[in-house]
């Protein structure tokens, strides 16, 4: 067992490499005990596991060994077939399940898999996906005799999930011609199927399911796997794009004239929106958005609230203030205004297309109200597990104590307020690495920022060195 594939979030790495036959089969077991330990004795409920897969060319292998693991641990399996992870998490809403399992890669590459896992309708994270691996490893796990074992049962949840989204939407008149880039992951057919239905010109691109990537990486976050649907908007002289990511829970965005929308820009859209229906409304969103998000909302009526990265913990944050909507940079977008509140691309998208439908100005005069900024990209510098805590702690320091820091806010990490931008270093949750954002209002100050940054960082590394 190679203890790295139990990250922050997920179960994740190479198929064939690390997650062979014998270790599923032992997860499946893992999961079913720790399932078993969270139900309550006297449930009358039927003990199952609900078990989706994305499209990859691994996933059927994977689901076997794992059905096998989850049945010899004494619980049913409802098999919901290959959907996108949205579909998985809705099916929790809709079926009285102990837990479910989503087989998908994400937007990691054709080799990769990986397990998002759920108790009940909440996502498993930190410690609670620690401790499956301590399961395994301590043997703490059984294997009922055969007619003890649970069984294997298909369930289609997608007509009751699109019929469940079309009701939470509340379209106006008019129908903007839409290309959707599902990148052959798992969220084509469900999104064109909802879309039509909903009475939009939606062409298709790349959305024939097929787990080996063909077309390009499906990663919405990249720019670069953005070109053929920035040319597919302009050839087919449609008002936006929308692109997935490899199972269905992060969207990208392109307006008609090709510009990207970021998963803080929408958010802001979506924020004002939701506030001319709730003043006063609550939102999550993770330390890497731009200040524009939060200075928006709150100029909006709303209450912005900034908060750790992780889909996870923004659910959670999200369902503990009551928040109307959650987002990521990377376009995980959380809607619990109308919706239960989990990361759905499709969804997303389609709470887009509404809000279009309603408006008489295009995306693209939409996009030109937003605040204009400048900021790095993402940047990921390489740095030991052992050690990016201190190393961000100690950049930290160096920053607080700056001549033109204003305030800091260290609940991920360190951001530090400047006069004229912030700037941002935390360390990744799922590798050996500090992740650093910079934003500011013109490009030299954002230039100075980063310098300041990038040094901070250094001397830290370097003491820890020495």
């Amino acid at each position: 067992m190679n203890p790295q594939v139990f990250r922050e979030y997920d179960i994740r790495g190479d198929a064939d490499r690390d997650l062979t036959g014998s270790f599923v089969h032992d997860l499946g077991r893992a999961i079913a005990a720790a399932l078993r330990a969270r139900r309550d004795a006297e449930s009358a409920e039927p003990f199952e596991v609900i078990v989706g897969r994305d499209c990859r060319l691994t996933s059927p292998r994977i689901f076997d060994a794992l059905a096998d693991g989850i049945t010899e641990g004494g619980a049913d399996v409802v098999d919901i077939g290959v959907v996108p992870t949205p579909v998985l998490y809705f099916a929790s809403h809709h079926l009285p399940a102990a837990g479910a399992v989503v087989i998908t890669g994400s937007h990691n590459p054709p080799g990769d898999n990986g397990f998002k896992i759920l108790a009940g309708k909440e996502a498993l994270f930190g410690d609670a996906i620690g401790a499956l691996g301590d399961r395994i490893a301590s043997g703490d796990i059984r294997s009922l005799p055969a007619h003890e074992r649970g069984q294997v049962r298909p369930a289609d949840v997608l007509p009751a999930y699109l019929d469940h989204a079309e009701a939470a939407l509340d379209l106006g008149p008019r129908r903007p011609r839409v290309v959707v880039d599902a990148g052959n992951g798992a969220g084509g057919p469900a999104a064109l199927s909802l879309y039509r239905r909903l009475g939009f010109d939606v062409v298709p691109l790349f959305c024939e399911m097929d787990g080996r990537f063909p077309n390009h990486h499906p990663d919405p976050t990249e720019v670069e796997n953005l070109a053929d649907l920035r040319e597919a908007v302009a050839r087919e002289g449609a008002e936006l794009g929308l692109a997935l990511d490899g199972d269905a829970d992060r969207l990208g965005v392109i307006d008609g004239g090709g510009r990207v929308l970021w998963g803080d820009q929408l958010m802001i859209l979506f924020g004002r929106d939701i506030l001319a229906r709730r003043p006063g409304a609550a939102f999550v969103a993770e330390v890497k958005c731009s200040q524009a998000l939060y200075d928006e909302l709150e100029r909006a009526g709303g209450r912005p609230i900034m908060w750790k990265v992780g889909h996870s913990l923004i659910k959670a944050k999200i369902r503990d203030e009551g928040a109307a909507l959650g987002g990521e940079m990377s376009g995980h977008l959380f809607f619990n205004d109308r919706y239960p509140g989990f990361d759905d691309a499709l969804y997303a998208g389609a709470r887009l297309l509404e809000l279009l439908s309603r408006e008489a100005r295009s995306l693209a005069e939409l996009a030109s109200t937003l605040p204009e900024t400048f900021a790095t990209p993402e940047m990921r510098i390489d740095c030991d597990d052992e050690r990016k805590f201190e190393v961000v702690r100690r950049a930290g320091e160096r920053l607080r104590a700056r001549h033109d820091a204003l305030s800091v806010v260290a609940i991920d990490g360190v951001r530090v307020r400047f006069t004229g931008g912030w700037g941002l270093v935390r360390a990744s949750n799922t590798q050996p690495a500090l992740v650093v954002r910079c934003e500011a209002d013109d490009e030299a100050r954002l230039e100075a920022i980063a310098e300041g940054v990038q040094s901070a960082v250094e001397d830290a590394v370097t003491e820890l060195s020495s």
